[in-house]
């Protein structure tokens, strides 16, 4: 039988990064036999996880610590969502030139998205600048925990 699970990849980026992040979890993800839809945040909607079992968001953290500007809608109403046995991961991309605000929006939407009530499927992703080498494989293990927990539930 064809696994049917689906997951929804949401990204916002500035330099291009965070959209790497995103193709490389859809890849891994894929690569695992999930069905993945993947938008860029002003494209997507909180509604679009209600037919996910996996819901993914990768944002940039601006300068000190700043949401992106342009999800800043998408991250309040993710916070006031029901995602209840929904399976949730966060990976993003920073700079570790801003030290304590170094991918701050990727533990944000963490918040968010215990705030709705969904589960952890992956520890968060911080990712310095592009990923390359070793973020591939961590990122493949972020997508991997995250089937692992959505189809184990």
């Amino acid at each position: 039988m064809k696994n049917m699970t689906k997951a929804v990849v949401v990204f916002a980026t500035i330099t291009g990064n965070n959209e790497d992040v995103a193709d490389l979890i859809t890849d891994a993800l894929e690569n695992l036999g999930v069905d993945v839809d993947e938008k860029e945040i002003t494209m997507a909607d909180v509604a679009d996880f209600e037919d996910a079992d996996i819901c993914v968001v990768c944002p940039y953290t601006y300068d000190e610590g700043a949401l992106p500007e342009e999800g800043l809608d998408f991250y309040d109403d993710l916070k006031e969502a029901d995602l209840s046995g929904k399976i949730y991961g966060v990976a993003g991309s920073g700079d570790t030139f801003y030290a304590d605000d170094y991918c701050r929006a990727v533990d944000d939407f963490g918040a968010a998205f215990e705030s709705a009530g969904a589960t952890k499927g992956a520890e968060y992703v911080h990712i310095d600048l592009a990923p390359e080498g070793d973020d591939v494989d961590t990122l493949d293990a972020f997508a991997a925990s995250l089937v692992e927990k959505a189809v184990g539930k």
